[in-house]
């Protein structure tokens, strides 16, 4: 990735299933996967 370049999700893809969906133990082996972490802003006011 180019360093000014920001990631992205290609068209059409539903993001929350196939970033949620584990790689198989064949595309571990080839090196063709990707760690994803999950960042998520909890907008509840506690007050």
């Amino acid at each position: 990735m180019k360093k000014n370049q920001k990631p992205s999700i290609a068209p059409g893809m539903d993001d929350a299933e196939e970033l949620d969906r584990d790689a198989t133990p064949e595309e571990i082996e080839k090196g063709e996967y990707t760690n994803v972490t999950t960042f998520s802003w909890d907008e509840v006011d506690p007050s």
